[in-house]
């Protein structure tokens, strides 16, 4: 258990990361994603260009001011800016707390000795991986100046999915996670992502949300979490990427406060929304559209990972001389965001 001073640090740091204009920028991608995304830009992914992609960001004039904390990856807590500063000290110098993703990826889910379904775990339900050793992979964190982790679950949507079983499983991880965290110091980002892959509606959704998130807060209260030193980062209620039917910002807004009213203890300081495949635009169009339906009990921020970097991406192209233009871009986003987190965000701003 933690004590009450813990307790009360954590709430604080939870505060921080979703204070009035702020959200998290997700720059935790995996070396394998940034492969990815470099490949698609016909960018060499190395050490180095990785290290200077980073960089990019967390040096921005004026981060400060739209961003409370960065998530970073295990590769990029270790790392210097050309400077000889560590990302770690940039970012505290920018008024931006240090975090740092500790999950380690997904695997298909094991299925019970009892199930008829072929031996061998369930290729399309994932559970994630890095409990093992967790507690003092946090101490290491901790001392190199995290103040926050993250740990996302990814649920998916299909027929008859998702099961009650991944649900409840991915629950008691992210539960065991979080306990782990504040026992460490650490305010933990918990991270139950219903995949926009595939095309169902906004309402199957809605109903796999409200089952995820119902079963996260039962397995948070029974491992003895303090919700109010965590922030939930998780979906807004919104169809799939391929639905025939895509929703108004006005409707996902309705829907997602809907559900988050049923189901969200008063006592959580905050959510910061994933992005989950939106464009840039459409997550920040999103966003400003819950928040102009408050005042409401927790607050409403992003923690946003290519809706924040996809233009900045594409406008630093792996060129030095490039990375003004791509901060441009990047504080451009952050600003937009920002705004949306205190729901006066219009589109005509994106001309400005």
């Amino acid at each position: 258990m933690i004590t009450a001073e813990q307790r009360e640090n954590l709430k604080k740091v939870a505060q921080q990361m979703v204070a009035p204009g702020k959200g998290i920028l997700a720059a935790d991608e995996s070396t394998g994603t940034c492969e990815k995304k470099f490949a698609k830009a016909g960018i060499p992914c190395t050490e180095d260009s990785r290290r200077a992609y980073r960089e990019l960001f967390f040096t921005a004039s004026g981060i400060g001011e739209y961003i409370s904390g960065v998530i970073l990856y295990d590769e990029t807590i270790r790392q210097n800016a050309s400077d000889g500063r560590s990302f770690v000290s940039v970012l505290q110098q920018a008024g931006v707390l240090p975090g740092i993703k500790v999950d380690q990826g997904v695997k298909e889910m094991d299925l019970p000795a009892s199930s008829t379904r072929q031996a061998g775990g369930s290729p399309n339900e994932k559970v994630t991986k890095g409990l093992n050793g967790l507690p003092d992979r946090l101490k290491e964190y901790a001392k190199m100046g995290a103040k926050f982790a993250k740990w996302r679950a990814v649920i998916t949507i299909g027929e008859g999915l998702p099961t009650d079983a991944n649900i409840r499983q991915n629950a008691k991880d992210l539960a065991a996670y979080a306990r782990d965290c504040q026992e460490a110091g650490i305010v933990p980002i918990v991270e139950p992502e219903v995949l926009m892959d595939g095309s169902h509606d906004i309402s199957a959704c809605r109903d796999a949300s409200k089952r995820t998130l119902t079963a996260l807060f039962e397995e948070l209260e029974k491992a003895g979490v303090a919700i109010d030193g965590i922030i939930l980062k998780t979906n807004m209620v919104i169809p799939a990427k391929d639905c025939p039917k895509q929703a108004t910002p006005e409707e996902i807004a309705e829907a997602t406060l809907g559900l988050f009213k049923k189901v969200l203890p008063k006592e959580l300081v905050g959510q910061a929304f994933l992005s989950g495949g939106q464009s840039e635009e459409e997550a920040t169009a999103n966003l400003d559209a819950i928040n102009k339906k408050g005042p409401l009990p927790w607050k409403m921020s992003f923690s946003y990972g290519r809706a924040l970097q996809n233009t900045a991406l594409k406008v630093w192209n792996g060129k030095a001389e490039n990375v003004p233009a791509a901060q441009k871009a990047f504080l451009h986003r952050a600003k937009m965001n920002s705004l949306a987190t205190l729901g006066k965000y219009s589109k005509e701003m994106e001309a400005t």
